[in-house]
């Protein structure tokens, strides 16, 4: 099948590469975004609907004009440190945002959505690789909030007949490599685009949080995914969800940790120039390691990393920056 989607927070960096992905499998992706955090530039395969999931009124009329078959849900503020200041935003925004958007879903008797959910729900791991039968134990509200999203997925379900994939995310990285879309945060706290931006000078030096853990070289390890691959497992978790299949969660990520001086290491080669950097104490609540165990997404849903070797990650993630950097040079 294909048809209309509707994909809230299709503006940000994960669901404007799903949006392409979509559209490549023959879909019209409806992006719904408020433009808080999201960019109307990154908006090009489908019509932007600008307003707010939390407002009923327009979820409603966006869903009469466009009678989506599915959702695919990326709205959500994503800052861990932020969540902890200000937890109401994150609880409101992607809590109560969410609610309001499945009501609208049952109401309009719309019952596939495909939820951008997060590793962070799982909190500090007990084991590793990280599968999806590991507790569920969020250490910060960000997490807390993808958990309760999670919850209500599954209330809905047994209550309403929703149906749902949600695809626990490790971390997200790369940019397409056409070079039309790429990783624009504000501010931007992700490892490999703040390494980049050292490189270029277009970020202050690099902060590496912690070089005592128990590690090969002292750094902590993560699981880097391209977002290519993430858009690729939005597109077949629609696909499981329209052939009949039954309400999952699913791990993205490679089954291989890198470390943040290996990160550096790559992003030196890649662009050809030294990474500024000073060394810090840890963060509190970041684990040595988190690797994803993601033979369910392979097994249900047919999907593997293509794209996600960390050369392709660092390489499409380089181009993008340098583009962007050019570009704002006079």
């Amino acid at each position: 099948m294909s048809g209309t989607v509707l994909v809230t927070g299709g503006a940000g960096y994960v669901g404007s590469h799903t949006a392409k992905a979509l559209a490549q499998a023959g879909y019209q992706p409806v992006t719904v975004d408020n433009l808080g955090r999201g960019f109307a530039h990154a908006v090009r395969w489908g019509p932007l609907e600008r307003g707010d999931i939390l407002d009923r009124a327009f979820l409603d009329a966006a869903i009469r004009r466009w009678q989506p078959q599915a959702v695919l849900h990326f709205a959500a503020h994503s800052y861990v440190g932020e969540s902890v200041t200000a937890p109401g935003l994150y609880y409101r925004n992607n809590v109560v945002g969410s609610l309001t958007l499945l009501e609208a879903m049952r109401d309009h008797a719309i019952a596939n959505i495909v939820f951008s959910s997060t590793c962070a729900t799982y909190g500090l791991p007990v084991r590793l690789p990280l599968s999806e039968d590991h507790p569920q134990a969020p250490i910060n509200p960000y997490g807390a909030s993808k958990l309760m999203v999670e919850r209500l997925l599954a209330d809905f379900g047994a209550a309403h007949g929703l149906r749902s994939v949600a695809l626990r995310y490790f971390n997200a990285a790369g940019a397409d490599p056409d070079g039309e879309i790429g990783e624009n945060h504000d501010p931007e706290t992700h490892l490999i685009p703040l390494a980049i931006g050292a490189a270029l000078g277009t970020q202050p030096k690099l902060k590496i949080f912690g070089t005592d853990y128990a590690t090969a070289d002292g750094t902590c390890i993560r699981d880097y995914i391209h977002v290519t691959d993430l858009a690729a497992a939005h597109v077949a978790a629609l696909r499981h969800l329209e052939a009949g299949g039954a309400s999952v969660a699913c791990n993205l990520g490679t089954g291989a940790g890198l470390s943040v001086r290996a990160i550096l290491t790559e992003v030196e080669r890649v662009a050809g120039r030294s990474v500024p950097a000073e060394e810090g104490p840890r963060r509190a609540g970041d684990p040595p390691e988190l690797v994803a165990d993601a033979a369910r997404a392979r097994q249900l849903l047919g999907w593997t990393p293509q794209c996600s070797d960390i050369a392709s990650v660092i390489s499409t993630a380089y181009q993008w920056a340098a583009r962007q950097h050019n570009r704002s040079t006079p």
